[in-house]
């Protein structure tokens, strides 16, 4: 058999599929016939008279000029003067990518395949010549120099590109495994040239071992890791960072350099980063089963059941540097997600012999705080705190480099820094990496978050034991650590509900505030709650700490305070405060939105039964995701500005910041998923007017303003700038009298 035509795909295939799943173009189906109409069968067509005469009746124009509206759908495309005359008339600020901001004519003709690219149909708008930019740009990617192009790939519905582009392509890009590919890129990246090997992971040592031998201009190094990882050991590693090596599994494929043994991959959080990001990790696997990606979903789980059993936690990145920080506690409902069965220990070895240990646990409240050990100044903070570090060196009267020197090896000693850090610490293992809200007192905080996180920890592990182990588990001796019994000891459901009401009654008692209908986090230094109003309030819904009654006071009182044009802001103005020169915003304050808060808003409000405020919240957001991905060339960013209408990208700091050229090829992970995951959660109504740019204001009027007696489905209404249009031909159903000309 041949190789496939190009128009024998999909036209909504994948690149690597329309653009380069053949070699060329079979072009002899395409051409029409010189005429219209065949002579020789005509003669025999009774009426029709013979050749001549049809031909003096009329001479059928060429069938180039008779092109179909089904037949003109497609363009036949010279790609590199094509592409050059796209950017010369509509990138006018010649940045590779074409958006509102552009002032070309937003015009564009392009040549018709059914008649050989001589009659020409225009292309109009920001959206479908950015999308033709993009499409261009990959087609070089696959070395295509001409190309037979489906106009549905450039106006396809943004909703459906932006999940088909999520689905297809954006997973695939930010995919990544610490094999000797993955391996060989982190270096490349300059992330140092060691790999980091824990304790009992003989496979990981052998294959890396192996590599250094094989591929000694790697440089790469092997160091076997302590098994008692301490602060004072983390300490020791700090001027040789290197990576964390993650999980493998068996594998029946004996020609890898490594026999019987397999790389698990993992998703990353977006361009320009190749490690494993600790609580990004739970809101990517929400998308990749949204995606149907459950490969990618059960991998990622593993990596983190490797981290936490062999690190004893789930660093925040997979760096020896972060081996004293954990990330927010998301394992359990990870895992009851993927798996049928899952490892019981490795869940209740987090919660042992982390959360509930002295360093985080606060015996007073019997509730936990974000809190690290480790010593010196952290190397990833180093650069974000240099204005502070600054200040400290001239105290001393040295270089910063002397300074963090000094500091590091203990021969300065500074008990403000050494409180300074430790808050900063905390502040990066909430995840939560910046905001006025933890700046300074995050580790003396009882923490809402952390607090409702580890509620359904308890919940989720006795659903386990009582549902997969028939309500008896023997604790295996090697999983016993931190304030978790002597080994033989026998696990029940009972002790863990016990738990979670015990945490339950602590969180009414020091963390909910029945005035203001809402939950702060609780200072147990100054022994008060906190005044700042955070998005994490919503949090004990996801989790179900809350009673219908508070659920329904947080509804009625609180989400006000938080909804805006784009979702749900991280905090409220108030509790951000006033900015000026010398009080910058931070990114996980007001007016900022992220992934995680509005995923986990609509869960919550689900889970109590609040479906239409749902809906609405998420139709929001992903209005502000499809709104930026249609005006600026297919951004999508890590976080937005839920306060912005034209621009929300704009003020934000993401990894996919605008300046990407001419393609966006993976987008923000977190994003991403809350794209596929939140179009799950709307109706099909929402869907639609989603993809036609309707804003949420909009949406609502259409409907209050429309009459649902007047339908036989209220499916039927579809978009705003038609709902008025149907509901005058439902009221007009009576045929108008034909006027009788005089």
């Amino acid at each position: 058999m041949g190789s496939p035509r190009q128009d024998d795909f999909d036209p909504y295939s994948p690149a690597e599929i329309y653009y380069g799943g053949y070699k060329k173009t079979d072009r002899t189906r395409d051409r029409l016939r010189t005429y219209s109409v065949d002579f020789e069968r005509a003669r025999n067509v009774s009426g029709w008279g013979d050749a001549g005469s049809l031909s003096r009746r009329s001479r059928v124009r060429r069938g180039s000029l008779d092109a179909s509206r089904f037949e003109s759908s497609k363009f036949l495309i010279p790609v590199v003067s094509t592409l050059r005359r796209l950017e010369l008339q509509e990138d006018t600020d010649g940045n590779f990518q074409i958006t509102i901001e552009d002032t070309g004519p937003k015009v564009f003709s392009l040549g018709t395949a059914s008649s050989n690219g001589f009659n020409r149909v225009e292309i109009r708008g920001t959206y479908q010549l950015s999308n033709l930019l993009q499409e261009l740009y990959l087609t070089q990617s696959y070395g295509r120099r001409m190309i037979i192009l489906d106009h549905a790939r450039l106006n396809e519905n943004p909703a459906s590109r932006l999940s088909r582009l999520v689905r297809k392509h954006f997973w695939k890009e930010l995919t990544r495994d610490m094999g000797e590919t993955g391996i060989e890129l982190a270096f490349r990246k300059d992330q140092g040239s060691l790999v980091y090997i824990p304790a009992n992971a003989p496979d990981q040592r052998k294959f890396y071992t192996e590599l250094s031998h094989r591929r000694p201009e790697l440089g790469l190094t092997v160091v076997p890791m302590s098994k008692n990882i301490t602060p004072e050991y983390v300490k020791s590693l700090a001027d040789r960072p290197g990576l964390l090596a993650l999980a493998i599994e068996s594998t029946d494929n004996v020609s890898s350099p490594m026999d019987g043994i397999r790389f698990l991959p993992y998703v990353t959080s977006g361009r320009g980063h190749d490690k494993l990001h600790g609580w990004d990790t739970c809101f990517n696997v929400l998308g990749l089963l949204a995606s149907d990606r459950v490969d990618l979903a059960k991998s990622s789980v593993e990596h983190i059941c490797f981290c936490i059993r062999h690190y004893g936690h789930v660093p925040q990145v997979n760096r020896s540097y972060y081996l004293t920080r954990s990330s927010p506690p998301f394992l359990t409902d990870m895992a009851m997600r993927v798996y049928d069965k899952i490892k019981y220990e490795v869940n209740a070895l987090e919660y042992h012999g982390l959360w509930v240990t002295a360093l985080r646990y606060d015996p007073a409240t019997k509730l936990s705080r974000y809190r690290t050990g480790g010593f010196g100044i952290p190397a990833d903070l180093q650069k974000e705190l240099r204005e502070t570090l600054e200040k400290y060196a001239a105290k001393y009267g040295i270089s910063l480099e002397a300074f963090i020197e000094a500091y590091n090896s203990g021969s300065i000693e500074d008990p403000d820094l050494y409180i300074f850090l430790m808050h900063e610490r905390a502040m990066q293992e909430s995840g939560h990496s910046d905001s006025y809200r933890f700046r300074g007192s995050c580790a003396n905080l009882i923490a809402i978050n952390l607090n409702s996180l580890l509620y359904k920890y308890e919940k989720d592990i006795a659903s386990m034991i009582r549902n997969l182990f028939g309500d008896r588990l023997e604790v295996p001796a090697d999983m016993c650590t931190g304030s978790m019994p002597v080994a033989g000891y026998v696990d029940r459901s009972a002790v863990w509900e016990r738990r979670a009401r015990q945490r339950k009654l602590a969180i009414d008692n020091y963390l909910w505030n029945e005035e203001n209908g809402m939950y702060f986090d609780y200072n147990i230094v100054n022994k008060e709650q906190s005044s700042y109003e955070s998005a994490t309030t919503f949090w004990p819904l996801w989790a179900g700490v809350a009673s219908p009654s508070q659920a329904a006071k947080m509804m009625a009182q609180s989400l006000s305070r938080f909804e805006t044009w784009g979702g749900i802001v991280a905090s409220t103005e108030d509790s951000r405060g006033i900015l000026d020169q010398d009080r910058q915003d931070d990114h996980w304050d007001y007016s900022y939105g992220w992934a995680p808060h509005q995923v986990m808003v609509w869960v919550g409000f689900y889970r109590y039964g609040y479906d239409a405020d749902a809906q609405r919240l998420a139709y929001k957001w992903l209005s502000t995701i499809i709104g930026s991905f249609v005006d600026y060339n297919g951004i999508v960013e890590g976080c937005y500005d839920a306060t912005r209408v034209i621009d929300p990208h704009r003020r934000t700091f993401g990894v996919n910041s605008a300046d990407f050229q001419s393609v966006l090829r993976d987008g923000s992970a977190w994003v991403n998923a809350s794209f596929v995951y939140g179009l799950q959660i709307m109706t099909s109504h929402q869907k639609r007017a989603l993809g036609a740019l309707v804003s949420w204001d909009d949406l609502a009027r259409s409907i209050s303003e429309s009459s649902y007696s007047d339908f036989s489905d209220p499916e039927d209404l579809v978009y705003p700038l038609f709902s008025k249009l149907q509901r005058r031909l439902q009221v007009n159903r009576q045929p108008r009298r034909r006027a009788v000309r005089k």
